[in-house]
């Protein structure tokens, strides 16, 4: 595979689950957040933080309401793109039609803050034409996933909320162990704030 791997952050969600604990005005994107590396950041810088240098092309998902998690992207080299749909489908499509033309894209959520740089790399190093990586811990699948060219044009055609999972059947994939509970950790609630 070659080097031209995108990242797109799908961060256009409303964390409509976590408003309901934290109050209507909580954003778990900006919310604060102790990483693995001790540090206290918002959620969606811990994201950009673990991002490995290499993957060059990043490409940050999300509405006009966030325009302090935009100018966070844009201070990590991210583009951004503005979606006026919540929906997971529509903002992958989106972050794939801005970078067409790259060997593969790797889908990062913009709430799972705790994944290491190390898995990001090896789900990243298991993109293949066409085939889908994935880390995979204690038999459950996680994230970010990978996705190689020949995914582009089914990528691009996804719609409304649903993901890309429909994608798995039938194609090559690719799993990926890793010893990481971060793949599977995501900030739904506020409790969830603090990796344990």
């Amino acid at each position: 595979m070659g080097e031209s791997i995108g990242v797109i952050i799908l961060a256009a969600g409303a964390g409509s689950r976590f408003r309901r604990i934290a109050g209507p005005d909580k954003d778990k994107l900006l919310a604060d957040c102790t990483g693995r590396d001790g540090a206290v950041r918002s959620v969606i810088e811990q994201v950009l933080v673990n991002l490995p240098a290499s993957l060059g092309k990043r490409v940050l998902v999300t509405n006009k309401d966030r325009p302090q998690a935009i100018r966070m992207a844009q201070a990590y080299g991210c583009d951004f793109l503005e979606l006026d749909s919540p929906g997971l489908g529509d903002s992958i499509a989106a972050g794939v039609q801005a970078c067409p033309d790259l060997d593969g894209w790797l889908i990062v959520l913009g709430d799972m803050p705790f994944i290491l740089p190390s898995s990001i790399e090896q789900v990243t190093a298991g993109i293949h034409e066409d085939g889908i990586s994935v880390p995979v811990l204690a038999g459950e699948y996680g994230h970010p996933v990978g996705f190689g060219r020949g995914f582009g044009p089914k990528l691009m055609a996804l719609t409304g909320d649903r993901g890309a999972k429909a994608l798995f059947a039938g194609a090559q994939v690719v799993e990926v162990p890793v010893d990481d509970p971060g793949v599977t950790w995501d900030v739904d609630v506020p409790e969830a704030l603090t990796f344990k």
